[in-house]
């Protein structure tokens, strides 16, 4: 339960950091928040060479709300997010989302940037921006390059960083108007690991009808999953009971392939997919309906 000897490096600007991955490349790790990363280098599961240790960079905690949008910092904590007014105005989805998230403790030292940066497919965050559309930002000494939550979690435990990129924010547009959103999960015990979670969006049109809709599951595939079957299903429609029921069957059908293992098996998880995706719209409708 110790870890393996490694050097520890403190930089205080990101230009340093940089400096840092740019000499140690694949020896090095970045010490965010360090929820997942310490356990597994206690288990010797991850062994790196130098440890890099983020918690004194000024500038990557931001929670800023702007003119396009909510702007996030890699370093912001979880739980300073989570009781953020500016976030529950201006990403009403992440604000539902984040007490979900382990325990308050564990929430105290997490990260965002460092949950997207591991990218378990089991974890409430990247479903999250995968259904707000939000764009994450990595630095390398090249300059500045901007990544789609779409494209960002390309595999299991994968992300599109490249070798010596820093991810040091978040961008989350601005809701529309008539956007109502929910989110959803189920786990064996409050703060485990979800055994299917659903983050919801909706944005009616004046008609009533159904202008937008995403839908992003965790926990039933090798990332977050986007339902684009589910979405199509619903867009342009009424969203009464009949169509939120199909839009939720055809989630569980057709887009996801879940895993089966000890805590649940695949069908299981269809299953509980479905009711968990009508429960998420019928709840995302209501709201978009009170604005």
């Amino acid at each position: 339960m110790k870890p393996a000897p490694f050097e520890y490096r403190r930089p205080e600007t990101v230009e340093e950091v940089l400096a840092l991955l740019a000499r140690y490349g694949g020896e090095a790790k970045l010490l965010a928040g360090g929820q997942s990363l310490v356990p597994t280098m206690n288990f010797r599961l991850a062994q790196p060479a130098v440890l890099i240790d983020l918690n004194r960079v000024p500038g990557l905690d931001a929670i800023e709300e702007t003119i396009d949008g909510l702007r996030l910092g890699a370093m912001a904590r979880q739980r300073a997010v989570e009781r953020s007014p500016v976030v529950a105005r201006g990403a009403p989805l992440l604000h539902q989302a984040l007490p979900w998230i382990a325990h308050p403790q564990i929430r105290n030292r997490g990260t965002v940037g460092g949950s997207l940066a591991h990218a378990d497919p089991a974890a409430e965050l990247p479903a999250v921006m995968l259904a707000l559309e939000a764009t994450v930002v990595a630095r390398s000494p090249e300059g500045a390059r901007r990544i789609g939550a779409a494209e960002f979690f390309p595999g299991l435990f994968a992300t599109a960083l490249e070798p010596g990129e820093l991810l040091t924010e978040i961008i989350i547009p601005a809701r529309p108007a008539g956007s109502g959103s929910a989110f959803e999960e189920v786990a064996r015990r409050h703060g485990d690991f979800a055994l299917v979670g659903v983050a919801a969006e909706v944005v009616l049109a004046r008609d009533g009808t159904c202008g937008r809709v995403r839908v992003a599951l965790l926990s039933v595939g090798d990332g977050p999953v986007l339902a684009v079957h589910a979405a199509q299903a619903l867009e342009q429609r009424t969203p009464d009971a009949a169509a939120i029921a199909q839009a939720a069957a055809a989630a569980a059908a057709e887009d996801i392939d879940p895993p089966g293992d000890i805590h649940a098996s695949a069908g299981y998880r269809r299953q509980l997919a479905a009711v968990l995706v009508r429960r998420a719209l019928t709840r995302a409708v209501a709201k978009a309906s009170e604005r």
